[in-house]
């Protein structure tokens, strides 16, 4: 595995799709049988983790430029400068007018490609921070600040498993479960090895859940807010806290006053990291940044690439426009719902409305790139659900878009991690018996 994760890390480009998929099956297949193996041996297990991800230290990421837009974010803060309010584009066209000057501006330039260097970065201000300490540490140097990025996010992982195997210990659970997330290639590969800051959202929003279990909401309050911070993707999950506040914590009307602190808390913690950039020109680009994503990008879609070709068919041509503004409507729908209408009480019972919350959420999606199922992948582990594990395996089909010159997506490929994913999540949901996993506490991944 270390050879092949090695492999992965100095002699893999992403076109070389035949080789990225092979690597990574085979990786996710001996990891299935080293848990089988040795999944009472949680020292082992961690020290595995850890080496597999240090393999990749001095590893340039090869499946994502995301890292260059990182690097050249994190130079603009250190030297004082908002991230939000100059375009690496309109930089290049007037170094001078500026007021600061980047390392190596045109090798990140380059690196980081369209259409990042175009638009504004939407990165909120927890991601800056980490963006910046890596810069300082790094210096000029790309590989140097590479390194801090990498630092970070293994730090993030080992944090996640420290907290999520508490978590797991007073929820009654085999405390196995959290392998499902430290040794899985997918992670190892997309955080550690590509550099993506899920893995800091997620080990932010984890200690939220910790001191929710613990009863200390106003620290689990501050903690939600700094995942918000880090990436917006955890504000879905604010209503879902609803029952919990009110039918399991508290009676009506302290509930809702204790619920109203809690959204304040955590809204006041991102509000907090976000004034040292606020401003009307802040405000605006970094509004019209996010809204791209909704209304102009397309990748990895499963239910919108249907409604995409209805429209085809229908009116001619692309309707992402419109859909982008009507799917978000129908995930808050879908999520007020799972609110109000499902019971939320329980620990497990408000992870699992987390868990399907933001599946639905993905399924209507534009945009799903791999890394983004780390965040289903993780809440999965406190609930009776696998089906974010299948997805983690499956999800890397997408990287054949990159096969050639041109990025092009092959939607039969799509069709099968989809099918895949959503076969065996009807089956788990709705067909299959209380899992072995679930109530005993015999190794969960050789289960």
């Amino acid at each position: 595995m270390a050879s092949m994760y090695g492999s992965f890390a100095y002699d893999l480009v992403r076109s070389d799709f035949t080789k990225l998929i092979s690597l990574f099956g085979g990786l996710f297949i001996l990891t299935y049988q080293l848990t089988k193996m040795y999944g009472w041996n949680f020292k082992l297990l961690l020290g595995l983790g850890i080496f597999f991800r240090i393999i990749f230290l001095f590893a340039t990421p090869n499946l994502s430029q995301d890292f260059y837009r990182f690097i050249w974010d994190g130079q603009v803060l250190m030297q004082g400068y908002s991230p939000y309010l100059v375009s690496p584009e309109t930089y290049l066209q007037n170094p001078s007018l500026a007021g600061f000057v980047i390392p190596q501006a045109e090798v990140l330039y380059q690196g980081m490609g369209m259409p990042s260097i175009a638009n504004f970065t939407n990165y909120p201000p927890m991601n800056q921070l980490c963006f910046a300490l890596a810069t300082y540490f790094g210096g000029k140097s790309i590989i140097g600040s590479v390194i801090g990025l990498r630092i970070i996010i293994i730090l993030a992982d080992m944090g996640i498993l420290y907290f999520g195997k508490k978590i797991l210990e007073k929820l009654n659970l085999p405390i196995q479960n959290i392998f499902w997330y430290f040794l899985n290639p997918f992670i190892i590969i997309e955080l550690t090895g590509n550099l993506h800051f899920e893995g800091v959202m997620l080990f932010f929003f984890v200690v939220s859940i910790f001191f929710l279990q613990k009863k200390k909401w106003l620290l689990s309050a501050v903690f939600l807010g700094l995942s918000v911070s880090t990436k917006l993707i955890p504000l879905i999950f604010l209503p879902i806290f609803f029952q919990w506040f009110w039918k399991k914590e508290y009676s009506f009307p302290e509930g809702i006053a204790n619920l109203t602190k809690y959204y304040l808390v955590a809204l006041g913690t991102v509000i907090i990291t976000f004034l040292p950039f606020i401003s009307s020109e802040f405000m605006t680009n970094y509004l019209a940044t996010n809204a791209l994503w909704f209304q102009n990008f397309e990748f990895n879609a499963s239910i919108y690439y249907i409604i995409r070709e209805i429209g085809f068919q229908i009116v001619g041509w692309n309707i992402i426009e419109t859909v982008g503004k009507i799917l978000p409507l129908i995930v808050i729908a879908f999520i007020i719902g799972i609110t109000f209408f499902r019971k939320n009480t329980s620990l497990i019972q408000l992870v699992s409305a987390m868990l399907f919350s933001i599946s639905f959420y993905f399924l209507l999606s534009t945009t799903i790139h791999p890394w983004y199922v780390a965040t289903p992948l993780l809440l999965c582990i406190f609930t009776k659900y696998r089906f974010p594990v299948v997805w983690s395996a499956t999800v890397m089909l997408s990287y054949i878009a990159y096969n050639g010159i041109m990025v092009e997506e092959n939607f039969w490929l799509i069709t099968l991690e989809y099918g895949i994913v959503a076969g065996y999540a009807i089956w788990e949901i709705f067909f299959k018996k209380e899992p072995k996993s679930f109530s005993s506490q015999k190794p969960i991944l050789g289960s």
